[in-house]
C-alpha cells in the first residue's frame, strides 16, 4: 500500500491553531482538494475529523473512506470507520482494497504513522505564517525518519509545496 503524508504548516512546523482552526490560503487549500480527490481512503485523527465534520470538508475532497485514529470508542457510520493504531488503520484499507491512502493529521495521528513506518512520502505546504501555540506536524515522539526531496513547487509567491519521499 502507498501512503501519502499531505499537511500544511507554518514555517515554524504547526498544522493548525489551538483550536483547529487553519488560515491556510487559497492556494494551499485547492492543492489539497486536486491531491485528495486522488485518494478514496483517508486516514486522520478524531480531533481533525470533527473540525473536517464541522468545516464541511469531506465533500470538497470527494467523501473518502475515513479511517479516524482515537483512543475513544465510538461506533462508525457508512464511510467512516474509528480505530485504536496505525497499524490497525492501514490492515482496514487493505481489507478494504484500497491501493493507496492519505494520511491528514493532526500531530499525534502524524507521529504514529511515521513512527511505525507507514508513510512513503510527504507534501507539505508551508506557509507565510507563524504561530506561538498550536498544533505541530508531529506530537513529540521518540522516532528519527530520513527524507529525499523529491520536489519544490511554488504554489502561490507566498506559499512552497515541498515533496519528500521517506527512506
Amino acid at each position: 500500500m502507498k501512503t501519502l503524508m499531505y499537511m500544511g504548516m507554518t514555517v515554524n512546523g504547526y498544522i493548525s491553531r489551538e483550536n483547529g482552526n487553519t488560515p491556510w490560503p487559497k492556494e494551499e487549500w485547492d492543492s489539497y482538494h486536486r491531491i485528495s480527490k486522488q485518494y478514496k481512503a483517508i486516514v486522520i485523527g478524531r480531533k481533525t475529523y470533527d473540525v473536517m465534520v464541522k468545516e464541511k470538508v469531506f465533500k470538497n475532497i470527494g467523501n473518502p473512506f475515513t479511517i479516524v485514529l482515537t483512543k475513544k470508542k465510538l461506533k462508525g457510520k457508512q464511510n467512516v470507520v474509528f480505530v485504536k493504531s496505525a497499524r490497525e488503520a492501514i490492515k482496514i484499507a487493505e481489507k478494504k482494497g484500497f491501493g493507496k491512502l492519505l494520511i491528514s493529521g493532526g500531530g499525534v495521528t502524524n507521529s504514529s504513522m511515521i513512527k511505525e513506518g507507514l508513510v512513503d512520502e510527504l507534501y507539505i505546504d508551508v506557509m507565510p505564517l507563524l504561530f506561538g501555540k498550536g498544533v505541530k506536524l508531529f506530537k513529540e515522539e521518540n522516532f528519527e525518519k530520513k527524507l529525499k526531496l523529491k520536489e519544490v513547487k511554488m504554489l502561490s509567491s507566498q506559499v512552497i509545496q515541498l515533496r519528500y519521499t521517506v527512506i
